[in-house]
């Protein structure tokens, strides 16, 4: 196996911590990728790997020689592009998206993407879990909500107006909540994170203040679809990014309740794995996606469809 080919092996083991995920990853069998590094310390001269039946990690040369590859495989992937034009990026493109947006917006917009790059192929992970970037091998993935400090490259996407909504059925027997206290005299859909199992609160904001009530409800969620679809049948209130919505309100199918104490706007950050460079197939989607984003999460206008 030639030295780049064995670089790759490596670093997508350190990257994803495991031998039989890198080798999901790379293509080939887990004996092989063993094969692989075990060819490879012997060539350097050093054990690069600490190996249990639990996990893999880096041993202190491993840790130096893995960033050292990384430049390697970079400035490879560089030359071998020197002479494509500009605009020609190519390879394949890993990328993950929370459900809805991977749904909703990117989704059918993607032959778009492809007919103007016809030389990328897209591996597209839509998902409510938020992946492990490295783990997964991906090339980028939207995380939506405060960032925590992950170390990754990060570009800002803009922001996720939330609303509040109802559906008229339920309205109808529960009356319409005009303040946040109204709220005790109501039930909410909830929504338990996927990652954490956390219960989120009602949130909202007055005088440029972030205001948080416990609410109650018979229903809990950890899932977009069913939060929007236990909404329509008349189980409760529900906080929502409003693109996920705008259908339904333009329907009458759902309307806007306490339009004057809507929560924060959400940010959206696409997160890349922690490079000099990025490949230019990761830029041109990264814009590309930056663009149809702003499209479909336009500001939303002031109580629009709310009830009264």
């Amino acid at each position: 196996m030639d030295r780049i080919e064995l670089f790759r092996i490596f670093v997508q083991v350190v990257d994803c911590g495991s031998f039989s995920r890198a080798a999901d990853v790379v293509g080939i069998s887990r004996s092989s990728v063993s094969i692989a590094i075990q060819e490879l310390e012997a060539r350097v001269g050093a054990r690069l790997l600490h190996r249990t039946t639990r996990k893999v990690t880096t041993t202190q040369e491993g840790i130096a020689f893995h960033e050292r590859c990384r430049r390697v495989l970079e400035e490879v992937e560089e030359t071998e592009t020197l002479f494509r034009p500009s605009g020609d990026p190519h390879g394949k493109l890993r990328v993950d998206l929370p459900g809805r947006i991977g749904r909703l917006i990117v989704a059918p917009r993607l032959p778009e993407f492809l007919d103007r790059y016809p030389n990328i192929d897209v591996m597209l992970g839509v998902s409510d879990r938020a992946i492990n970037l490295l783990e997964e091998a991906a090339d980028c993935v939207l995380r939506v909500g405060p960032l925590a400090d992950s170390g990754m490259i990060a570009r800002s996407l803009g922001e996720l107006p939330l609303i509040n909504v109802a559906s008229p059925s339920y309205l109808a027997r529960h009356g319409i909540p005009r303040e946040p206290a109204d709220l005790d005299r109501h039930h909410m859909v909830l929504y338990a994170s996927p990652s954490t199992d956390r219960v989120e609160t009602f949130e909202w904001i007055e005088h440029q203040q972030a205001c948080f009530r416990t609410v109650t409800g018979r229903v809990t969620v950890n899932s977009a679809e069913a939060y929007i679809a236990c909404c329509l049948a008349g189980l409760g209130l529900i906080q929502i990014p409003a693109y996920d919505v705008r259908d339904q309100i333009a329907t009458g199918a759902l309307v806007e309740v306490l339009p004057h104490h809507r929560a924060a706007p959400m940010p959206m950050t696409l997160l890349f794995p922690h490079r000099r460079h990025l490949p230019r197939r990761t830029q041109v989607f990264a814009d590309w996606l930056a663009s149809i984003i702003a499209e479909a999460t336009a500001p939303w206008p002031d109580a629009q469809g709310a009830a009264s």
